[in-house]
């Protein structure tokens, strides 16, 4: 018979993002199912919204090289005074600490790779390298996974656990017909509108900039007269790239065309008001939670083609790829998509669903994550 687990994930913080959401998952799985489940971070909006049935330890854990020593005896002690038999770690900076708390109290310790990170000096490769010290190390995708050998250790023995989403949650089925419609309306668009979305943080290599130009290589080219940019994003901090976006919107007198707004409390209804999802980002992502979402919403998705896009869309049968360096072959592509009759639209959003549910789960990802833990305790 299977030891109890007692887990301890730890997280920089719990605001929205992918490895934030993923942590979330986890630790309320692991409580429905298990005896303890506990996550120590700094804070964060998702904090708010998780199962009473997770300890939360609220503590600094910051990169910050006297926390990195510090949070090593502060571990030990939730190791110790929580009987914890599992430490998952999903950030570099805390990674440090916990490796050495778990040497000195016996623990098993799990990291996952959440991303490509910087490693142009060796001093910052062999800071990220703390990430495949673990008993066992998880990749979201099988893009890190081969980052990982390719630039760490090719011998090292990793587990996918392909990431995974809340397919109930983004689903068609929780938005009703008049919540879109009355949406519309109060943004000022008709049914008629083509609505193209970028959702995602307001950062540069989140492609915000390569969007907006995408739309004026339209506008251009005469090709914009029903189609309207939507970017929703918050700018966390980021105020002059903000402002750079919105620059370049009204020198190009595209206010009218293109709207920055802020993040949605109800995402899947962002996903649902709108026609055609876009993933523009020019740097890979490790996963690529939009992509995903907007397919589990029976939403088209376009993509750049990089990162974990290439793995978790299907090329002309649930979403299209774009050159991530070309906002011609970006504005081309949604102008080719606009096009498209609703019937083809709805068809391709029911293959992404499809493939979501084949392939993209919580469930699927938290007993994948399970069994790790198992065979560890």
């Amino acid at each position: 018979m299977n030891k109890k687990i007692r887990l301890l994930q730890v997280i920089p913080d719990m605001e929205t993002g992918g490895a934030e959401t993923g942590c979330k998952h986890i630790a309320e799985y692991i409580s429905s199912t298990c005896e303890f489940s506990s996550i120590m971070t700094s804070g964060g909006s998702q904090l708010d919204s998780i199962s009473k049935n997770v300890k939360i330890f609220k503590w600094p854990t910051s990169k910050n090289i006297f926390f990195i020593i510090l949070n090593i005896f502060y571990i030990l002690f939730l190791i110790s005074k929580y009987k914890i038999n599992i430490v998952h770690t999903r950030s570099r900076g805390p990674a440090w600490s916990c490796y050495f708390a778990c040497k000195l109290s016996n623990t098993k310790l799990v990291s996952t790779f959440h991303g490509t990170y910087n490693f142009k000096s060796d001093i910052k490769k062999f800071y990220n390298s703390i990430m495949i010290k673990s008993d066992r190390v998880i990749a979201g995708s099988s893009f890190i996974l081969n980052h990982i050998h390719a630039n760490y250790n090719s011998k090292i023995n990793i587990d996918l656990v392909k990431r995974g989403i809340d397919e109930s949650y983004f689903s068609p089925s929780q938005i009703q017909e008049i919540d879109k419609i009355n949406l519309r309306k109060q943004m000022g668009f008709s049914d008629k509108n083509f609505l193209v979305l970028l959702p995602g943080r307001l950062t540069n290599w989140k492609g915000q900039k390569l969007f907006i130009e995408s739309a004026i290589i339209l506008k251009k080219q005469d090709q914009l007269s029903n189609i309207f940019f939507i970017i929703l994003g918050d700018s966390q901090g980021r105020i002059q790239y903000e402002n750079s976006l919105r620059d370049l919107i009204e020198s190009n007198k595209m206010i009218d065309k293109i709207r920055i707004v802020k993040p949605m409390q109800n995402m899947p209804l962002a996903y649902a008001f709108s026609d055609l999802i876009v993933s523009a980002s020019i740097e890979p992502e490790a996963f690529g939670r939009v992509s995903v979402e907007a397919q589990s919403m029976e939403k088209p998705i376009l993509s750049s083609a990089i990162g974990g896009s290439l793995e978790t869309i299907r090329p002309e049968k649930t979403g299209w790829l774009f050159d991530h360096n070309s906002k011609e072959d970006l504005a081309k592509n949604i102008y080719n998509i606009s096009k498209m009759s609703k019937a083809a639209l709805q068809s391709l959003g029911k293959e992404g669903r499809k493939n979501v549910i084949e392939n993209y789960t919580k469930d699927k990802m938290c007993l994948k994550t399970l069994e790790i833990y198992q065979s560890l305790v």
